[in-house]
């Protein structure tokens, strides 16, 4: 089999592609992830999620390489990780009672044979309505300042919500594993 390698320092997709059973390595691709002008949200993260993994091509010249990227979209808006208390409650305030779509980029690179595979994964989920006091308790109970959108559905973020959508709920968190799981067949390698 060959070296998988996953183009990311991301704990949660570390914890989600290890559900998979198989050994790789995990390492953060140094990429500029900045929106080209009039670039759709789906675009966007297909772009990134192939620049990532060929990003670490060089130093895994036999290996499959798998580039992820996530954003979180509310009408034209795109929610980007927070970083902070202040707007994280403001995207979660600008999402109560309303649907947010994840669009999720994959890619699968092959570095022995420079084959890209890559796909837009969407899931999108409807927030119940929320009051101030939630957001704020919400917010203080998770912290949730290092995930797009401003929450946690792997943990207590489940409780904004009052209906998911998607194939994969693996996707919400940011690596889509039905359709990984396809890639790594394209490429010979059947799970389980």
């Amino acid at each position: 089999m060959k070296n998988i390698v996953l183009a990311s320092s991301s704990k949660y997709r570390q914890a989600i592609l290890s559900k998979l059973q198989l050994k790789f390595t995990s390492v953060a691709p140094d990429v500029d992830e900045s929106e080209i002008t009039g670039e759709s949200p789906q675009d966007l993260v297909v772009r990134l999620a192939e620049k990532k993994a060929k990003a670490v091509a060089h130093n895994f010249p036999k290996s499959l390489i798998i580039g992820s990227d996530q954003v979180a979209v509310i009408g034209n808006q795109i929610l980007t990780k927070p970083g902070s208390f202040d707007v994280a409650k403001q995207q979660l305030t600008i999402a109560s009672g309303k649907s947010v779509i994840f669009f999720t980029g994959l890619c699968l690179y092959n570095a022995i044979t420079k084959r890209a595979q890559v796909d837009c994964v969407p899931f999108k989920v409807h927030f119940r309505n929320l009051n101030e006091q939630q957001i704020v308790n919400y917010l203080q109970a998770e912290e949730p300042y290092d995930s797009a959108g401003s929450f946690k559905s792997e943990g207590f973020g489940i409780s904004l919500f009052k209906k998911l959508e998607g194939d994969d709920p693996n996707t919400l968190i940011g690596l889509p594993l039905i359709r990984l799981i396809e890639m790594f067949s394209n490429e010979g390698i059947q799970i389980p």
